[in-house]
């Protein structure tokens, strides 16, 4: 037996069990928007998080498609197509996060609320360019992959 063992033997029964530091949660909890640091109390465990899109590490995001009229994924360089689009866009909000797929772009936008509806957000996007516009847009929602 090693020395660190019969000294173990010693002192464990003198200490009582190990255990670790623990707190009781009064929020934080799974819910669409965190709110890590409220003295307002916790948000009801009753209040369903079920098909809502949960982000802890930032704000509430609106998410939009928007379809060109021809393929734009070679369009993304220095002052290019998708660049003036997301330019465009952010006179309103923050792009947070995009995709582009031939001819559809795809946005995640904060504050949520900036654009009224997908309507608007086309029309702020549908930059000049030549021999390009977007010819619509929707509200999409976000949903993660099920497969």
């Amino acid at each position: 037996m090693s020395e660190i063992n019969i000294i173990m033997d010693i002192v464990q029964p003198l200490l009582g069990e190990y255990k670790m530091a623990t707190f009781t949660r009064t929020n934080g909890d799974t819910q669409p928007v965190f709110a890590l640091d409220t003295s307002n109390g916790k948000i009801a465990p009753a209040t369903a998080t079920a098909g809502t899109p949960v982000n802890p590490q930032g704000p509430k995001l609106d998410f939009f498609s928007l379809t060109a009229n021809t393929t734009v994924a070679g369009e993304q360089g220095v002052s290019e197509y998708v660049g003036e689009v997301l330019r465009a866009v952010q006179q309103k909000a923050t792009v947070a996060a995009y995709q582009v797929d031939a001819t559809q772009i795809s946005l995640a936008v904060n504050p949520a609320g900036a654009y009224a509806n997908a309507a608007a957000l086309l029309t702020t996007a549908n930059v000049t360019y030549t021999g390009i516009q977007l010819d619509s847009s929707a509200d999409v929602g976000f949903k993660l992959a099920t497969a």
